[in-house]
């Protein structure tokens, strides 16, 4: 059913209306990354295994298969998974309500039937009391209206995001969706490394071995610590955290240091009813980094340019 919050740019995502949706979606992404992360090669900070936002919802990408790619294609629209390779072959199965064993299995054995094999750690990362994606019986959600609300919000935070990273002109990630932590990031990095806590999962100290301030967008559901903020929000965090970023300022009204979180925090709700939520998104993140960048001392003569109307490089 098509509804109006279904074709607004900016739609309500109450995040208990669709949590188990959410959850059941995580662990399926949890599983097309894993195949993403087993079979392309490293890349930094791990951005060889995000997925990215289309015009009708997720991708891996191209990822290697013999003398070929293949790439799996999340359509949000007309809800399906779609796996093609570069050999002109394409299979593909329904997003529906089923369990994440079932789509687990139905997956695996597509991709087995395309000569692609691969095999993954089943156990999800990222979340608390994760149950194995082989026989996860407990997550069996799918509410295609919700789901589409979702990925619609993540087009305007890339369009957002696009804009925003365009003056940075050091070392800074693409736009990446993070099956881990299901979130929609973006990171800008000083070019001076960092030390991550000594007792971190390891992929975390690969990610955050250098100075960076990241920002995006999560849905607000439990993170590894159980940390929950309970509703959608914008964030952003420098790494390692520079003395005072708790008590600055920062635009627009509504915006916040979360202490639990160590981040600063824009509710999505707060934004979108903003008037111009695009403007609010694009203000926070640009408002915190020039925070973190001042008190972490970043040389932003270097790192930044200018942008010239009409510039094509």
């Amino acid at each position: 059913m098509v509804t109006e919050a279904t074709t607004e740019a900016w739609p309500p995502l109450p995040l208990a209306e669709w949590q188990e949706t959410l959850d059941t979606l995580h662990m399926w992404l949890q599983i097309i990354g894993k195949v993403k992360l087993e079979l392309t090669p490293f890349l930094n900070e791990w951005w060889n295994v995000g997925l990215h936002v289309t015009a009708s919802g997720l991708t891996t990408g191209p990822i290697p298969h013999g003398p070929g790619i293949f790439q799996i294609d999340l359509d949000f629209i007309r809800h399906n998974v779609v796996i093609q390779t570069s050999a002109g072959e394409i299979k593909g199965l329904p997003l529906i309500s089923r369990s994440v064993a079932n789509f687990y299995a139905e997956l695996m054995s597509t991709l087995a039937a395309l000569g692609i094999e691969v095999t993954i750690d089943p156990l999800p990362t990222e979340v608390p009391n994760p149950i194995r994606c082989d026989i996860n019986e407990t997550h069996a959600s799918y509410d295609p209206e919700y789901v589409n609300r979702w990925w619609r919000i993540l087009v305007q935070i890339q369009l957002v995001l696009q804009r925003f990273r365009s003056s940075f002109f050091a070392k800074s990630s693409p736009i990446l969706l993070y099956w881990g932590s299901f979130d929609l990031s973006h990171a800008r990095f000083s070019g001076r490394p960092a030390t991550p806590p000594a007792n971190a999962p390891h992929f975390y100290q690969v990610a955050e071995d250098q100075e960076n301030f990241a920002c995006g967008f999560w849905p607000g559901n439990a993170g590894a610590s159980g940390q929950v903020l309970g509703e959608a929000a914008f964030y952003s965090y420098h790494n390692p955290a520079p003395p005072g970023i708790s008590e600055a300022p920062i635009r627009p009204a509504g915006a916040y240091f979360d202490a639990g979180l160590g981040e600063f925090i824009l509710r999505y709700d707060d934004a979108r009813r903003s008037g111009d939520p695009a403007h609010a998104v694009l203000t926070f993140f640009q408002s915190a980094y020039e925070v973190s960048a001042r008190l972490a001392n970043w040389d932003r003569d270097r790192l930044e340019r200018s942008i010239v109307k009409g510039m094509r490089r």
